[in-house]
């Protein structure tokens, strides 16, 4: 593929701070290292446009779509959000109903094609040097708890769940799978994030 030749698929990301990817270089945030290994497997899709922010909740996220002007159909479209929901100590409830907004915005903009959409859970922040000083057991719970909202609100829409929380909670006391913030993820975590999603969303084109 050369640059004079366009893409077939587009792509566009939804999310937050994990989505623009926070503390890393673009080239390694997940949805554009996913492009790239689609692409390896045959795939002619461009790297995402990307909608996110570090610090979003859902209610936000939503707020900055309506405020990108942003115009579809794209060939495919991911979301990933909830951490701040998590953080700022808003309820399932509350979330579930904004999620399920998300959703039928994602999938407006998969010319609304459900089976275009695919949702990654809520990675667990817990395992960082910065939350040493917080309840990780407690983290751990209120993100499983959100991320079962998610995966159940997916099921209803016909929307694609890919569970990467296990990943996440791999990179406890590796260092080279955090970010230099102490917070947020590498690269490295990325990839295996991008690697999990690879045989979902391949099927979609």
């Amino acid at each position: 593929m050369t640059p004079s030749q366009p893409f077939t698929n587009t792509y566009l990301a939804l999310g937050d701070s994990y989505t623009i990817g926070e503390s890393v270089a673009a080239s390694d945030r997940w949805s554009v290292q996913m492009a790239g290994l689609l692409r390896r497997e045959g795939v002619s899709v461009a790297d995402p446009e990307i909608i996110a922010r570090t610090g979003w909740t859902t209610d936000e996220l939503q707020a900055g779509i309506r405020q990108s002007g942003v115009r579809g159909p794209f060939g495919v479209v991911s979301l990933l959000i909830g951490v701040n929901n998590q953080f700022r100590g808003q309820s399932p409830e509350k979330y579930r109903t904004e999620f399920r907004e998300l959703l039928q915005t994602a999938t407006q903009f998969a010319d609304e094609k459900p089976g275009r959409v695919f949702v990654l859970s809520i990675p667990d922040w817990g395992v960082s040097p910065y939350a040493r000083t917080f309840d990780r057991g407690k983290i751990a719970r209120e993100i499983d708890t959100f991320n079962a909202v998610a995966k159940e609100e997916c099921g209803k829409a016909g929307v694609a769940f890919i569970d990467i929380t296990p990943l996440s909670r791999q990179a406890a006391g590796d260092p080279s799978q955090i970010a230099e913030d102490g917070l947020h993820f590498s690269g490295k975590q990325y990839r295996l994030w991008a690697e999990k999603a690879l045989p979902v969303v391949k099927k979609m084109f």
